[in-house]
């Protein structure tokens, strides 16, 4: 089991890595039929002809696989990955075999003014697949609590 961290424990430039998630095309397709069922994500002839030129995973699909990587194996948040904000940006698409993982750095640690039990951090977030390429950006604010009060 790994420490937790509050907000005492966490500054800016503090980085993060996560474990590793392969994906395969099974996984896409269910993942597509039940949540993003558009012809470049459920049929992989379609794809060929489509703007991807391939079967390419939802973007929600990576940024769900980007999340479990984060609960299982990124920052240890005390309380949990509570987030109040977020932009999301993928600029490549996410294919079958890819092997996924997330790096993450703190951008800036902020407590709260008027809750002292808590802060935010801004952590950007890099989803990158095994040849090292970006396929997802992610920039969360998220609450963080405090030890104690001061």
């Amino acid at each position: 089991m790994r420490e937790m961290l509050y907000l005492e424990d966490i500054e800016a430039g503090q980085r993060f890595t996560t474990g590793h998630h392969p994906l395969t095309e099974d996984e896409i397709l269910a993942f597509a039929r039940d949540y993003d069922p558009q012809p470049f994500h459920i049929d992989p002839e379609a794809a060929r002809h489509s703007f991807f030129g391939g079967l390419a995973a939802s973007g929600w699909h990576t940024a769900a696989i980007s999340m479990r990587l984060q609960v299982d194996s990124g920052p240890p948040l005390a309380g949990g990955m509570i987030g109040a904000s977020v932009e999301l940006n993928w600029p490549l698409p996410t294919r079958p075999g890819d092997v996924l993982h997330v790096e993450s750095e703190v951008l800036e640690v902020t407590p709260s003014r008027s809750r002292p039990d808590r802060g935010f951090i801004t952590l950007k977030s890099q989803t990158l697949n095994q040849k090292g390429e970006v396929v997802q950006v992610q920039i969360s604010k998220l609450l963080v609590w405090r030890r104690k009060a001061p």
